[in-house]
C-alpha cells in the first residue's frame, strides 16, 4: 500500500453526469502548504493577465504565470504565452500530485488572486493546445474560496469550497459539457495561489 492509496476508493465524482470532477480535500499539511504558499508568492514570475476582448486589450488585477517542462506555447483569450522552466517547488508539487492522481502533467498555469474581489468568470479549459479530455489538477494554497461548475445545457450548478492545501481534478468530458468559475466575494481578504497542472500536446 503506497502513501496515497487511501484516496483510491474514497473519492467520488462531484458531477452528476457528462464529466468527472474529484475533490481530494487537503493533500498537503498546513505547514507544507504554508511553505509552498510563501515560496510561490516570492519566487514565481507573476504578471498581470491579459486578454483581447472585442478587439481591445484588457489587463486583469489577477496575476498569472505559465511554466512547463519545455517552452510550450499556450493560447487563450487571444493571447499566447511561452512557458518558463519549471522551478524546483513546482516539480516537487507536480510529483506529489501525479502520485495521487495517477496522471502525468507537463505544464502549469498559476493564478494569484490578491483577495476575494478577484475571481474568474464562467469558462471552460477547452483550448486546442491541451490534451483532449485530459486531467487538469488544481491545487490551492492560501485563502479558501468557493468554486462552481455549471452545465452548458441544463444550467445545473455544483459548488464547493476549495481549502488551503487541497486538490481538485477535472477530467474526461468535463470541459466539453461544464463551465467553471471562481466567484468574487467580500468575505476573503487574503491571497490565494492556484496551480493548475495540465498536459500540452506537442505539435
Amino acid at each position: 500500500m503506497d502513501l496515497f492509496s487511501q484516496f483510491d476508493n474514497t473519492i467520488k465524482n462531484l458531477l452528476p453526469y457528462d464529466g468527472t470532477v474529484n475533490y481530494y480535500g487537503c493533500v498537503f499539511s498546513s505547514v507544507k502548504s504554508g511553505n509552498f504558499y510563501d515560496l510561490l508568492l516570492n519566487t514565481i514570475e507573476w504578471k498581470n493577465d491579459e486578454a483581447i476582448i472585442f478587439g481591445k486589450r484588457v489587463v486583469t488585477k489577477r496575476k498569472v504565470a505559465w511554466y512547463g517542462e519545455k517552452p510550450f506555447e499556450y493560447k487563450y483569450s487571444n493571447i499566447t504565452k511561452i512557458a518558463l522552466p519549471f522551478t524546483s517547488e513546482l516539480i516537487a508539487i507536480k510529483k506529489e500530485i501525479e502520485l495521487i492522481t495517477n496522471e502525468t502533467y507537463n505544464s502549469c498555469l498559476l493564478n494569484l488572486y490578491h483577495d476575494g474581489s478577484e475571481g474568474m468568470a464562467w469558462h471552460s479549459d477547452g483550448e486546442k493546445d491541451l490534451k483532449k479530455n485530459g486531467a487538469i489538477s488544481s491545487v490551492t494554497f492560501g485563502a479558501e474560496r468557493k468554486f462552481a461548475f455549471k452545465h452548458k445545457e441544463t444550467k445545473e450548478v455544483v459548488s464547493l469550497i476549495l481549502q488551503n492545501g487541497s486538490l481538485l481534478v477535472m477530467k474526461d468530458e468535463t470541459q466539453s459539457h461544464w463551465l467553471h468559475r471562481l466567484p468574487p466575494t467580500k468575505k476573503v481578504h487574503r491571497p490565494r495561489v492556484n496551480l493548475t497542472f495540465r498536459t500540452i500536446v506537442e505539435k
